[in-house]
């Protein structure tokens, strides 16, 4: 099933599949660590404000909803 990066649960994880933006917003991403193909973990998700942190790769990275908003990933059912 695929989702947007801001609609995981705490805990749930999944692979980043897609990310809408532009060269500048993918490059962005890349440098945090998110890119497609790359495996995310929903660390802390306060609903309807402030930032997301998600853990990627060996650490954890704190996002902007609106960044977050424009990643799809692949949950597993």
């Amino acid at each position: 099933m695929r989702k947007l990066l801001v609609e995981l649960k705490a805990g749930e994880s999944g692979i980043v599949v897609d990310i809408t933006g532009g060269f500048g917003f993918q490059r962005r991403l890349a440098t945090l660590g998110i890119r497609i193909g790359k495996k995310v973990r929903m660390i802390t998700a306060q609903p309807f404000r402030g930032p997301i942190v998600v853990g990627v790769g060996g650490g954890d990275v704190a996002i902007g909803r609106g960044m977050a908003m424009k990643v799809l990933v692949e949950v597993p059912e």
